[in-house]
């Protein structure tokens, strides 16, 4: 039988209360501003304020279509995240598989720690480290002219600047990543591979048929989550590795939003794009969701 809630309060009030801060943050943080998402279809001025703006309807939704400018972001951005999330999914994926077959577990800890600090890193500090071995003096450049080539700048190269950065991306986040991988294999039954050995199934076969059936949940999950963020090629690293000389392929709609709504003060029109990508992500997450249904006995919900 349930216990009446007074009474359950009262038993476990000290926990509830554990719940104050963590509520308090989501409301304040996470709820709240969803009310500032009317100015995308408001004339935003911060001296009226938010109920005292007048609307204009999809005034703004006409001009950010009408914008040269907008194919060009939204092709940049699709190109950025899809490639990002083609090469640095399976990275971490494998690289846990990799390092679940290390027997020294002296050696595993240190690779796993050396592998996921980069992700502790800002982008600020990440992007210094790889500006600093990719300009003009850099170290990569110093290898080059040893050997007799031509300096190349390859944060200012048109072809180079989308591979560097779903590159050096990869590399910052996948020790991080696959903790949740390896937190996963941790989990399969043991008995399983024993099962696997007494058949005379090998490492490569142990692996084919009972770790990665094992992670199949698991990379669901985390794939559908990614695809939700399609449109978030990331504006921290973008914003640091770019420059004008590569807008036609580097220039993204975070960046965008960042000019228009920070530098020039065009706050509906930040608010709108932002609403667009968010609306994108939900109707990503939800028709990946149910085609998982549809397809398999695997979804998050």
């Amino acid at each position: 039988m349930l216990r009446p809630f007074p009474a359950t309060l009262r038993k476990h009030g000290w926990l509830y209360l554990m719940l104050v801060p963590a509520a308090a943050y989501y409301l304040i943080f996470q709820i709240m501003p969803y009310y500032g998402l009317v100015i995308a279809f408001k004339d935003f001025n911060p001296v009226q304020g938010i109920s005292g703006s007048p609307w204009v309807g999809l005034k703004h939704v006409r001009g950010l279509i009408d914008n040269p400018d907008f194919g060009r972001l939204m092709r940049n951005t699709v190109l950025i995240s899809l490639f990002k999330l083609i090469v640095g999914f399976p990275v971490p994926v494998v690289f846990a598989l990799l390092l679940n077959e290390v027997r020294r577990s002296w050696f595993k800890r240190s690779v796993q720690t050396i592998t996921s600090f980069p992700y502790f890193l800002s982008w600020v500090v990440y992007g210094g480290i790889v500006s600093s071995f990719l300009t003009p003096t850099g170290v990569i450049n110093s290898v080059i002219q040893t050997f007799d080539g031509s300096v190349v700048n390859f944060l200012a190269n048109s072809g180079m600047f989308r591979p560097i950065v779903i590159i050096t991306d990869a590399m910052k986040n996948f020790g991080w990543g696959s903790i949740i991988y390896l937190a996963a294999i941790a989990g399969i039954n043991p008995d399983l591979y024993d099962v696997a050995r007494v058949d005379g199934a090998g490492r490569w076969k142990q692996l084919l048929h009972v770790t990665l059936p094992g992670l199949m949940s698991t990379l669901l999950l985390m794939f559908i989550i990614s695809l939700s963020h399609i449109l978030d090629a990331g504006f921290e690293q973008v914003y640091v590795l770019l420059n004008p000389a590569v807008y036609s392929v580097g220039d993204i709609i975070d960046t965008y939003v960042y000019r228009v709504g920070l530098e020039k003060g065009q706050f509906s029109v930040a608010t709108l794009v932002g609403l667009c990508k968010g609306a994108i992500g939900f109707v990503l997450i939800i028709g990946a969701n149910a085609l998982l249904r549809r397809t398999s006995d695997k979804s998050i919900w």
